[in-house]
């Protein structure tokens, strides 16, 4: 009888469902960050694989800054849907009205640091003690610096000089009262992978992940989307071109790429050739060079 050889995505479906199965197992009320993005919704394909035929028993938690693409929205509400998940939602615009935050002035305003305080907020409200995250860690130097178990203190906060060694297979999910942890399923997929996982479970995705034909400026090495949450100033002239994007988070923020890929299998030859990483269309991301790691640390995604 032959043997049968695991192809990689197998391998990496198979170590992401027991990340997925041993977070259920080791804490009373996990939650799975939910954005809208391809890897959340990998994650929640995969969370829906792991303990089918019964629905996953995590919620769907997604913190809406309020400007988001109307695409993102339209299909959150559809997979939830089509998951059969229930979907909590923390909303930015309330933490501003209640003067948790205050929103940012200026050209470059954006709700995006905002979400830290909206994310912990509805941790606490929820008493949730892990936490899904679809983070990877070939997207960013900060992700890589993450375990699979990545514990948070009782204020939210991430010490990436100070955390628990994983041998093996083994998770230490022990936690003092108030602490919690985030868990990253996905952590060994790269982008390829992603898109590779995507076309295999034939996965449906928000449109804008796609060619299409949208009016954008450039702003600070990224070509942004028009919408009503962001407008170019006099001297940014405005075009209208064949773009998508790579990755998916505050309009305000996201910037697109020029690209004739509308499907599948042209989006995988372009990431085959790309030579920047998706976050290197993310503004937010270009603030410091160590913009990514000083929000995790104060409890971002």
């Amino acid at each position: 009888m032959p043997n049968y050889v695991l192809s990689h995505l197998d391998q990496l479906e198979a170590e992401a469902i027991f990340i997925l199965r041993e977070t259920a197992a080791q804490f009373e009320n996990p939650a799975l960050l939910f954005s809208g993005g391809k890897d959340s919704i990998v994650m929640a394909w995969l969370a829906r694989k792991a303990f089918w035929p019964a629905r996953m028993p995590f919620p769907l938690v997604h913190i809406d800054t309020g400007h988001n693409f109307h695409e993102t929205m339209s299909y959150r509400d559809e997979f939830v849907d089509l998951i059969r998940a229930t979907l909590v939602v923390g909303s930015v615009q309330e933490s501003i009205d209640t003067g948790r935050v205050v929103e940012e002035k200026g050209v470059n305003a954006s709700r995006n640091k905002l979400q830290t305080v909206t994310l912990l907020d509805t941790i606490e409200k929820n008493q949730y003690d892990a936490c899904l995250g679809g983070g990877r860690r070939d997207e960013e130097k900060a992700r890589a610096k993450e375990r699979f178990f990545s514990h948070r203190d009782d204020f939210g906060q991430w010490d990436p000089k100070n955390q628990r060694p994983e041998l093996w297979n083994l998770f230490n999910g022990r936690k003092n009262p108030g602490e919690h942890f985030r868990v990253f399923p996905l952590s060994n997929f790269t982008e390829m992978d992603i898109w590779m996982y995507i076309r295999r479970e034939n996965i449906p995705l928000p449109s804008i992940y796609f060619a299409h034909e949208r009016e954008i400026f450039e702003r600070n090495g990224s070509l942004l989307a028009i919408t009503e949450f962001l407008k170019p100033q006099d001297h940014e002239p405005v075009t209208r071109e064949i773009v998508r994007f790579r990755t998916i988070g505050d309009a305000t923020c996201t910037g697109a790429v020029r690209s004739p890929a509308s499907n599948l299998d042209e989006v995988i030859a372009e990431v085959a050739a790309a030579r920047q990483t998706e976050r290197g269309t993310r503004s937010d991301d270009k603030r410091s060079e160590t913009a990514m790691e000083d929000r995790k640390k104060e409890g971002y995604f």
